[in-house]
């Protein structure tokens, strides 16, 4: 070499400038090249990604951790990675993960967080199993369920979290529990966990326990956690109760709901243990003394008694004389006058109201009242205040088919039938002779004080005609009457007496013809003849045939004078 020159022999490029040998040179490239290696594996060797380094922390700032785990560069590694930062000295020992060999920036990437989640699966992989119970905080809600910190993370689903329903999902967040491990998957290094298992076999162990331990009029406390139409069913912390809405209260209750709501903390009293089923009764009233043990004694028939209507139904009413115990006034209780159909005619619920023992059914639970007793029966006495044969008056309160109703005072109806109306004219309809709101003068016929029914008529103030008319009225006599109805069968007639007859069809005419019609038409007036009485039937029968048989033989005799006459005079003139 003709000039000295400084060299780098640490950097093989400085071998294109020095004036080697062809052989010395590739000789010089060789050990430079095995240098290099060296030097890389001396300081990467133990170096692999993903591998956890035990490091020294020579650095804390505000927002990191710097570690030296003895590499070419230190690590930062963010605080919030360790759990609790006061516990960390310069100097102190860490546990960190190898995340990158060389970030972005030439550093050496490090987590802390990753380290200890790495250490706590390989403490899982070598102490759990399946069917293992460890504890965990609930962290973060996911869809289907929650995230629990187990030292990592594990699935909660939503169908584990719990054995009983819940109302708000939120309540689990940031809570520590025992869980039970249900899958461990090596491959995806994931794991769900359960905590419904764990309580259903707490709940199991409680219940052989409890079954083991209660007896029959022992008192408990357990939480509402269904409500039936029949009833309410009670967690006694383990094992399930029912309490039947019989056995609520000594009074009546349509729900379960009217007395308590779900989640209540109920005490109650153990009536009945199945313990081969696993089922419990229980009884709410039977804490109480039962208020119809002595209620012949304490409300014999004929008791006043003041309550208040609670409840309303179709065929009555239902009255709280004292607490626990109530009673019926039945429908056909409630008026001596009027014929109830709907109790609210008469009373309302909340309505205080006074009322009258009528009877007592214990074995049954039921008392008979009536509000209708604390008043005068109007129908006691009716028998002396409306004597059969006397005369009345009355207003036409309403008409029927068969007759026409009657007040004869407040409460006392009676009943004018529609044959009573009339002697002698046919009534169809009662409308015919009366009209409501009219004042009848009538006759009593009849009482009936049980059945509460009074009959009376109208014909019963005048003399039955029927019973004197073979005096008044011979057979073969000539008659004048008003053509006031027409039928298949003949014409009725009204005559002058205001009775009625019938002019058979046979009786009509001694002509042929085709309809009753075609002879008389309603409102002719007739003269006809009486051919039948039955005073029994009411029946009288008339003819008009024959007064036209003698009209019609008058005509002829007429024709044949007049034709006389004529040939009489025809001979004088000839």
């Amino acid at each position: 070499m003709s000039q000295e020159q400084n060299y780098d022999w640490n950097d093989s490029k400085v071998i294109d400038d020095v004036d080697f040998h062809e052989e010395d040179a590739k000789l010089f490239r060789d050990l430079l090249d095995q240098k290099e290696s060296s030097s890389e594996e001396g300081s990467t060797a133990s170096m692999h990604t993903g591998e956890i380094l035990t490091g020294k922390v020579v650095e804390i700032t505000k927002d990191f951790i710097i570690v030296d785990v003895g590499l070419k560069s230190e690590g930062l590694i963010p605080i919030s990675e360790f759990r609790d930062p006061t516990e960390l000295s310069l100097g102190s020992d860490v546990e960190v993960y190898l995340d990158q060999a060389e970030g972005d920036d030439g550093q050496i990437v490090l987590s802390r967080e990753k380290a200890r989640k790495q250490r706590q699966w390989e403490y899982i992989l070598s102490n759990c199993k399946e069917g293992s119970i460890i504890q965990g905080k609930v962290i973060r809600k996911v869809k289907g369920g929650l995230m629990v910190d187990i030292g990592m993370e594990a699935f909660l689903p939503g169908s584990q979290i719990d054995n009983k329903r819940i109302k708000n999902i939120d309540e689990y967040l940031e809570k520590t529990f025992d869980f039970k491990i249900l899958k461990i998957n090596i491959e995806r290094k994931n794991i769900v966990v359960s905590r419904r298992e764990l309580l259903e076999e707490e709940r199991v162990s409680k219940k052989a326990e409890l079954l083991q331990h209660i007896q029959v009029g022992d008192l408990r406390t357990g939480a509402v956690k269904n409500i039936t139409d029949f009833g309410v069913f009670l967690d006694l912390d383990g094992i399930d109760g029912l309490l039947h809405i019989t056995d609520m209260t000594w009074k009546r209750i349509k729900h379960p709901s009217e007395m308590v709501q779900l989640g209540d903390e109920v005490e109650v009293m153990i009536l009945n243990i199945d313990e081969e089923k696993g089922r419990v009764a229980l009884g709410l009233k039977q804490k109480e003394d039962n208020p119809w043990e002595e209620i012949e004694q304490k409300y014999p028939p004929g008791t006043h008694v003041k309550g208040k209507i609670v409840n309303l139904v179709p065929y009555g009413a239902f009255i709280e004389i004292e607490p626990g115990i109530e009673g019926l006034i039945h429908v056909s209780e409630m008026s001596w006058v009027k014929n109830v159909t709907d109790p609210s005619e008469i009373v309302n619920k909340g309505d205080s109201v006074e009322a009258i023992v009528l009877s007592v059914q214990k074995a049954e639970g039921k008392i008979s009242l009536g509000i209708k007793q604390t008043e005068k029966n109007p129908w006691e006495d009716v028998e002396n205040k409306y004597p059969i044969g006397s005369t009345v008056k009355a207003e036409i309160r309403n008409l029927t088919n068969y007759g026409a109703f009657v007040e004869l005072e407040p409460g006392i109806d009676g009943l004018i039938h529609i044959s009573d109306l009339s002697w002698i004219k046919k009534v169809s309809h009662p409308s015919e002779v009366l009209n409501k709101g009219d004042i009848v003068e009538a006759a009593i016929l009849s009482v009936d004080k049980e059945s509460k029914k009074i009959t009376l008529g109208v014909k019963q103030l005048d003399t039955n005609p029927w019973e004197t008319i073979e005096r008044n009225m011979q057979i073969g006599a000539t008659v004048r009457g008003k053509v006031t109805k027409v039928t298949a069968f003949g014409a009725f007639l009204e005559l002058e007496n205001g009775m009625e007859g019938l002019v058979h069809v046979t009786e009509l005419s001694d002509q042929s013809f085709a309809k009753v019609e075609d002879i008389v038409s309603i409102g002719d007036e007739v003269t006809a003849k009486v051919i039948k009485i039955d005073p029994e039937h009411k029946k009288i029968s008339l003819s008009i045939k024959d007064d036209l048989v003698e009209k019609n033989q008058e005509n002829r005799d007429d024709i044949v004078m007049s034709s006389g006459d004529d040939e009489s005079e025809d001979g004088e003139n000839s």
